[in-house]
């Protein structure tokens, strides 16, 4: 089993940054793929970022391209999303999923295993 763990949510102004971070425990995820979602209050939970099990391919969807960065240190077993530019239609509930294949997949059902979710507010 694989345990995650989101951290770096907040409440922020809009054009402001945030940097999410995901642990993972109870095995190692060097060979996952991992991806960042995230949902809206009366929204579904949809794809943002994702990152091949090396870090050698990245996926975005269109509105966060340029603004986020996802990357991971396989040897801290952790994922991270840098967020800039931050908007108020990036509020949600921000969660952090792990594949057990190391290849992107955008499909939430493509996913093994999740996080709580961290909070993330932006004001204008």
């Amino acid at each position: 089993q694989v345990q995650l763990v989101e951290s770096g949510g907040g409440l922020v102004q809009a054009g402001d940054s945030l940097r999410l971070s995901c642990a993972a425990s109870g095995r190692t995820v060097s060979s996952y793929a991992m991806g960042w979602f995230r949902q809206a209050p009366g929204k579904e939970r949809e794809f943002v970022a994702a990152i091949s099990w090396n870090g050698g391919s990245t996926y975005y969807i269109d509105s966060v391209k340029g603004r986020f960065t996802v990357s991971r240190d396989n040897a801290k077993n952790t994922v991270y999303l840098q967020m800039n530019i931050l908007k108020p239609e990036d509020t949600g509930v921000y969660y952090c999923a792990a594949r057990a294949t190391g290849v992107i997949f955008i499909n939430v059902l493509k996913y093994d295993y999740w996080g709580q979710g961290t909070q993330v507010t932006v004001f204008s």
